[in-house]
């Protein structure tokens, strides 16, 4: 493809994406349908490029305005992320001093926010929390691509085993530092070409995910609910925990999403997992099964914004609105959900959000509101006992907390509960 023709097509691909009227990565996939013809290489410059505009939005919009031409196309050129060699080709002569004079820029003497390219409704209460010079620190992990996290299907193999086949493919794993089943990859390798991937030796999902069924503890023989399953990673994780016994039903009110849950559950050998789609968090299903189930895990619906190195425009997509209509939501869910369990039971909140207005926030109001009847669980406790190594830096008094820059995993809250 002519470097231009690469450039224009980068440009159209970015207009659609910046309208943020849905999820960047739907309209990144939609663009690759209509453009079957594209390679790989083109494939990647394209949505690198793309995804970095997002991420630094305020930042290469503030360099932009030096330049002349649509604005898309500058953009693009500031954030290239494919062959510069390749992107000279495409440029005129008046763009590439342009071009040369703003990589000159010092950005680092560029104001804060240009620099962390945040919306002030999540820097400020971040930053409020965890000081100026962290939150930074935060903020860059966030502007940066997430390395790919797999958790292996302890009923089909060991994490050794893996890591060996792996290799031999020509791809370098190496062991998540908390979760006993993850493996960790740096770049995006085709995985689903490899019969390790096919027959559902591996699953694609972030450490932090893991650590939520670690915490969950499901048992053998026991009744489990993943009350939000979505497409059913954790689903997944905790079957397999359960070795395949007991019965594990997989909520979800989007019967789309429990649709893709169906192909990786017939890779990973489970047949103790029951899907069901739901109206309400008060569905008849949940009546019937009130009071008659081990453990729950909750990972509400919530912003997201733990999850921002792989889905940037979420910043952008969600507002102070749309966070308030999600506390509200998440509260009632979490009351929907516990009365599921039966005494002694296990509940577990989670969300991939680092608002405290979703996390700490929540948990604090069922814990005052049904005191007599949910006891708190450090998360602490359930690490050390699942011998996770180092699982202080895991933990931020009762809850679990993971952060981006931290951590290198997503942004996750989690909170336990046991019924008195």
């Amino acid at each position: 493809m002519h470097p231009n023709a690469l450039v224009e097509m980068t440009t159209e691909l970015l207009g659609d994406v910046l309208k943020f009227e849905i999820p960047a990565d739907a309209v990144v996939s939609s663009f690759f349908r209509r453009h079957r013809t594209l390679g790989p290489r083109e494939r990647h410059t394209l949505a690198e490029t793309v995804y970095a505009v997002v991420r630094q939005r305020l930042l290469f919009q503030h360099l932009a305005q030096s330049g002349s031409g649509p604005l898309e196309r500058r953009l693009v050129l500031l954030a290239w992320q494919g062959n510069e060699g390749f992107l000279r080709g495409a440029l005129n002569p008046h763009e590439q001093a342009w071009l040369a004079d703003v990589q000159k820029v010092d950005r680092s003497s560029l104001p804060r926010k240009l620099r962390h390219s945040t919306p002030d409704w999540i820097w400020q209460p971040l930053e409020q929390s965890l000081g100026a010079d962290e939150f930074l620190t935060l903020a860059e992990s966030l502007n940066q691509p997430a390395p790919l996290d797999l958790r292996v299907n302890t009923l089909k193999a060991k994490r050794p085993e893996v890591k060996q086949i792996l290799a031999d493919a020509g791809i370098e794993a190496t062991d998540t530092p908390y979760s006993p089943w993850g493996l960790r990859i740096e770049g995006k390798p085709a995985l689903n070409k490899l019969d390790v991937f096919t027959g559902g030796g591996v699953e694609v999902q972030d450490e932090g995910s893991q650590l939520l069924a670690l915490i969950t503890d499901a048992k053998r023989g026991e009744m489990v609910v993943d009350f939000c399953a979505g497409a059913g990673g954790k689903t997944l994780a905790l079957g397999a925990a359960m070795r395949n016994t007991g019965r594990l039903y997989a909520f979800d009110v989007s019967g789309h999403r429990l649709d893709s849950l169906k192909p990786r559950l017939a890779r990973s050998g489970l047949s103790n997992v029951y899907p069901a789609q739901i109206a309400h968090e008060r569905d008849e299903r949940i009546k019937r099964l009130a009071g008659k189930i081990d453990r729950v895990l909750v990972d509400a619906p919530c912003s997201g914004l733990g999850t921002l190195r792989r889905n940037p425009d979420l910043k952008w997509r969600q507002s102070p609105a749309t966070l308030a209509a999600l506390r509200t939501q998440q509260a009632s869910i979490l009351r929907g959900a516990a009365r599921l369990l039966k005494q002694g039971g296990r509940l577990v909140y989670a969300t991939c959000s680092l608002m405290a207005s979703e996390n700490e926030d929540i948990a604090a109001a069922f814990s005052a509101e049904f005191e007599r009847e949910w006891a708190p669980v450090p998360v602490g406790d359930l690490l050390s006992a699942a011998k996770v190594e180092g699982w202080e830096s895991l933990v931020s008094g009762p809850y679990l907390r993971l952060w981006p820059h931290r951590h290198a995993t997503d942004g996750f809250f989690a909170a336990v509960w046991e019924r008195r």
